[in-house]
């Protein structure tokens, strides 16, 4: 018997090492326009709150201690010394838009994240323990019919006296407003990963785990939290935008951070007086507000469909 001589193209497609799951995932991301453009926005917005006081030193509460030169520098336009003008006090919006986009990416971040393991926890317990179902999925559906706006309100009114006593007032604010928006915003993941879970548990690998006394810890951890990732990150690409929305509409009703403390839905809420005079110092929180929400958005729509086996690869 000869041997079939083989083509060293064809050798090097056998030797070649097996293609990156990542890889596929990311190929049909940057199919999505919308989404590539949308991270780049939320890429240069990053790198705005992150590195711009790096160049612009001013300081976001600096204000010039001589009152008549205050008074001159209050409610400026655009200009060199102040490219997005001042504001009633004569502070550089400039740097508080920077300071106040760190804040609020920051609260959106860190709620998203509570959101997500609460949501996730709740999903994962109420989907593979029947006995678990009932009751958990009782309490999504009470948490789901409270009013989210009111009892933020409440909750903001009730403790933040007491947590900024105790913690410090920029401290003990921003923990609450954290803790108010993970808490009241995990139903919607809960019940994504519930219905992921429940068609998990009749997959063949599944039964087959069990079927050899796989534990049910190590069956979360190893096989079913691996294969729900996808409408988690999806979630929490969305969570991002809904706790940057929930906190603007907090400090915009003047119960979020302290003045000192800027934050664009703070920055939104001392330029409502100055409305019809200087309409310019709304412009600028609001566009950088929709432009991070959208960005999310978009973000999350193509990782949705990056993340889908059904439509990857074509």
């Amino acid at each position: 018997m000869t041997d079939i001589p083989v083509k060293p193209a064809d050798l090097a497609k056998v030797l070649r090492p097996p293609r990156s799951q990542w890889r596929d995932v990311w190929d049909q991301f940057k199919t999505h326009k919308g989404a590539l453009v949308g991270f780049g926005v939320f890429i240069f917005i990053i790198a705005f709150v992150l590195l711009g006081p790096i160049v612009w030193r001013i300081s976001p509460t600096y204000i010039n201690p001589n009152v008549v030169e205050m008074i001159k520098t209050r409610n400026l336009g655009p200009t060199w010394d102040h490219p997005l003008g001042t504001d009633q006090l004569g502070r550089d919006m400039l740097a508080r838009m920077m300071a106040g986009g760190k804040v609020s990416i920051a609260v959106g971040l860190t709620a998203m994240s509570l959101s997500i393991f609460l949501g996730t926890l709740v999903g994962v317990l109420a989907g593979y323990f029947r006995r678990l179902d009932g009751i958990l999925m009782r309490l999504t559906d009470l948490f789901l019919a409270l009013p989210l706006l009111p009892l933020l309100l409440v909750m903001v009114m009730l403790f933040r006296d007491a947590l900024a006593s105790r913690l410090g007032v920029e401290t003990g604010t921003f923990l609450l407003i954290v803790g108010a928006i993970g808490v009241t915003s995990w139903m919607q993941c809960a019940r994504i990963v519930r219905g992921e879970v429940l068609a998990l548990k009749e997959r063949e690998f599944v039964l087959a785990a069990r079927s050899i006394g796989t534990p049910p810890r190590r069956m979360i951890l190893r096989h079913i939290l691996p294969n729900v990732m996808s409408p988690i990150m999806v979630a929490a690409t969305l969570g991002i935008a809904n706790a940057i929305i929930t906190e603007s509409a907090l400090s915009f009703l003047g119960l979020g951070f302290p003045p000192d403390f800027p934050t664009w839905g703070r920055l939104l809420f001392d330029a409502v007086d100055y409305l019809q005079e200087y309409p310019i110092r709304v412009i600028w929180p609001g566009i950088a507000i929709s432009l991070t929400v959208l960005s999310v958005n978009y973000i999350g729509d193509g990782l949705r469909d990056a993340l889908d086996p059904r439509i990857r690869g074509r």
